[in-house]
């Protein structure tokens, strides 16, 4: 009899954790639709005006120099990671994934000093990993405006223009589907055409896709446009570029943190979706256990019956 209760209490107990898991898949699902509807409808523009900044980046000043944000170092000293998670948990290996991302980024160059800048509360493990923090900035789970980003960029522009900084990187996880999501680590300072990534750091658009050799000044003029754009600038390029750049840098956060919203509430979603079919199949299991039990127990109240009728019958 102990038995089946204690097997009908962890019934009750899983039954109320399913419906708990069920209501969170539900509320993340309807987060999630809201957050992929908001990346769809701004990453085309997001990809363009990334991919201005990149042309921007092959042209010269007037006395043939360079914007000082799009002037590369001769070494790097100490470079910065804006690292954006979630504000909770419960989203699988969400979180993880884009820390075990930095992580690898820091190995293969260990030479180089590194900053965080956080953006969302679960980044703080990188403290238990002796790594520095140099701000923390909140997170908002719906994004309503491009102006929460503005302190980030402007924090990132200051110092990477007083050389506490050689170089900037964005570490955020890409959005693809809802039942994938690439963590990925762009450089967003200083921009240039030559970085490591193949796709110079564009967000996977089948709309919009630009590689180095489609901004070089061999390609192809009549098969990809972009090529050899020659830009006149009024009243000067660095007015025109102190204005423009900062704004084109926005932008790049902005998507980012739209993508990381969208990403994180997918993979809660699945990961609820996961939990209360675990749930699901657990309740099978121990409604079998406990019908057993009771079987169990009403066979030996039988048997014990039965021996007591035929002693008396004795």
């Amino acid at each position: 009899m102990a038995k089946t209760k204690e097997i009908s209490r962890r019934i009750k107990s899983i039954s109320n954790t399913r419906k708990l898991t069920k209501a969170m898949e539900m509320v993340a699902t309807a987060k999630m639709r809201r957050a992929v509807e908001a990346v769809l409808k701004t990453r085309t523009y997001a990809n363009l005006s990334w991919e201005t900044v990149l042309h921007l980046s092959a042209t010269n000043g007037q006395n043939g120099e360079k914007h000082p944000l799009l002037t590369l170092r001769p070494e790097t000293k100490k470079a910065a990671v804006i690292l954006i998670t979630s504000n909770r948990g419960l989203c699988g290996g969400y979180n993880a994934a884009i820390i075990n991302k930095v992580k690898g980024s820091i190995k293969r160059h260990p030479e180089v000093p590194l900053d965080f800048i956080l953006v969302g509360k679960k980044g703080a493990a990188v403290y238990a990993q002796n790594q520095t923090v140099t701000a923390e900035f909140p997170k908002s789970d719906i994004l309503e405006d491009s102006k929460e980003v503005v302190p980030i960029v402007n924090l990132v522009i200051k110092d990477f223009l007083g050389g506490r900084y050689d170089k900037v990187f964005l570490a955020y996880t890409d959005f693809v589907s809802p039942v994938k999501q690439v963590p990925r680590i762009k450089q967003l300072l200083p921009i240039n055409i030559n970085t490591e990534n193949e796709y110079l750091g564009v967000i996977g658009d089948p709309k919009v896709s630009v590689n180095k050799e489609m901004l070089s000044d061999k390609a192809d003029k009549h098969l990809t446009p972009q090529a050899g754009f020659d830009y006149i600038f009024e009243p000067s390029p660095s007015e025109v570029l102190d204005n423009i750049i900062p704004r084109l840098l926005e932008v790049q956060v902005f998507q980012a943190l739209l993508e990381a919203n969208a990403s994180e509430h997918s993979a809660r979603m699945s990961a609820m979706h996961q939990a209360t079919e675990a749930a699901g199949e657990m309740l099978n299991e121990l409604t079998l256990f406990y019908n057993k039990a009771r079987q169990a127990g009403i066979t030996a109240e039988i048997a014990e019956i039965s021996a007591g009728a035929n002693a008396l019958l004795n």
